[in-house]
């Protein structure tokens, strides 16, 4: 029997495996370079791969140590346009730092010293109110709604057992907090954790805004030159996607925020501080900022005066309120540059959040603009390949056919 030489052609008996094998070895040229270069690019997609899940995995490792430096370099990114346009206007780099880190330091203590004691104090004073407002739930809002509609609203909403559960969650969640917050006086290592990064976070803060173009430097000089330009386009459309979030929006919801609060207060409603800041900080997400402000300004007042003035005050507030964000603030802070949807900014503070804790929540907005760009890429490159256009190059569709490519 004659030995078959390696010209022969693999028999109907080969195993698949072989079979592959030799079909690859009589392949073209070019059909060969295809599969090889397919492989190739396989194995540095999967290494890229784990090279994300070992840093993801760090990352989550060193969950408590990352925070700080994370909250350091958000605020130094965004103090950082301000340090710039002061250098354009003649201020050195120092001063312009210096001046910078004390007006965010001015505003931390400001939120820390005002924001945070009047929050607590209408907290406590809806909690007083809070009977008051279950009252008026049972006396005047389903009896209104039952006259109104026709319905009987009691038959299926019992408003007293509706009471009952309420006062019991209410007094849980309370005790809850109380008890959370005293294990966490009590523990030694949280208190010394949140000292350690209330020192930290300020002295990062500063360090990060006096070196950030050197930090962006020397983040430059790794990239490879052949990728430099597509590296450089798509870091500056995820600083204008991040930017038109946090410099913008964020913006828009302090000032609603601010004048929603000193409206309702204004107004004479005793949460109208409370109110108007949750409203405020919900701006971003279409309506529900708005309707919050309206549902619990009608009701706030309904329940603490009972009179029409107090609730037009309310209703006038919101109306100017609606103006201002969207003939002022809007387009003079926001305009119309692509930022990040509500429901990405909703989903991604979630998913960081459980993921990463606090510190992913502070990388969610970073991540998902760098996604958001990145997919925004790919959509147009999809458009532009052979693949979507129903067609590929007479080169690499011989190859992938198995055949020569034509000569020149």
């Amino acid at each position: 029997m004659t030995e078959m030489s390696s010209a022969d052609p693999p028999t109907a008996g080969s195993s698949a495996a072989e079979q592959g094998t030799v079909a690859l070895a009589f392949a073209p040229g070019a059909a060969r370079r295809a599969a090889l270069e397919d492989i190739a690019r396989f194995f540095r997609r999967l290494q890229w791969a784990l090279l994300l899940v070992a840093a993801g995995a760090l990352i989550w490792v060193l969950t408590p140590v990352l925070t700080p430096f994370a909250t350091a370099l958000l605020l130094a990114w965004l103090g950082d346009p301000v340090v710039v346009r002061l250098q354009a206007r003649g201020m050195s780099r120092n001063g312009a730092v210096v001046l910078v880190f004390c007006a965010m330091l001015a505003f931390a203590v400001a939120v820390v010293l005002v924001l945070i004691p009047l929050v607590t104090s209408q907290v406590q004073t809806l909690a007083d109110s809070f009977p008051r407002y279950l009252l008026w739930l049972s006396g005047t809002a389903v009896p209104w709604l039952e006259e109104r509609t026709g319905m009987e609203v009691s038959t299926w909403l019992d408003p007293q057992y509706l009471l009952e559960q309420l006062r019991r969650h209410w007094e849980s969640a309370s005790g809850f907090a109380g008890d959370a917050i005293g294990y966490l006086t009590r523990s030694g290592f949280a208190v010394l954790g949140w000292m350690a990064n209330l020192v930290l976070i300020p002295f990062l803060t500063f360090f990060f805004l006096r070196d950030w173009h050197l930090l962006v430097e020397r983040a430059r000089v790794l990239i490879p030159p052949r990728r430099a330009a597509l590296v450089g386009t798509l870091a500056r459309e995820s600083d204008q996607v991040l930017g038109s979030f946090l410099r913008g929006q964020f913006l828009v919801m302090v000032a609603m925020g601010l004048f929603y609060a000193l409206g309702l207060w204004l107004v004479g409603i005793d949460v109208g501080v409370l109110i108007g800041v949750a409203g405020g900080l919900l701006t971003f997400i279409p309506y529900v900022g708005p309707t919050t402000v309206l549902v619990g300004g009608v009701i706030a007042a309904l329940v603490q005066f009972g009179d029409w003035p107090h609730l037009a005050g309310v209703l006038a507030v919101w109306g100017l309120g609606q103006l201002l964000e969207s003939y002022v603030l809007t387009p003079k802070l926001v305009g119309d540059r692509v930022g990040l949807s509500p429901v990405t900014v909703v989903f991604a503070v979630m998913v960081g959040g459980s993921l990463f804790g606090f510190l992913g929540m502070l990388l969610a907005l970073p991540v998902a603009s760098v996604a958001n760009v990145l997919l925004r890429h790919l959509h147009r490159g999809y458009l532009d390949s052979d693949f979507y256009r129903g067609g590929a190059t007479a080169p690499v569709a011989a190859a992938r056919a198995g055949a020569e490519p034509p000569a020149a």
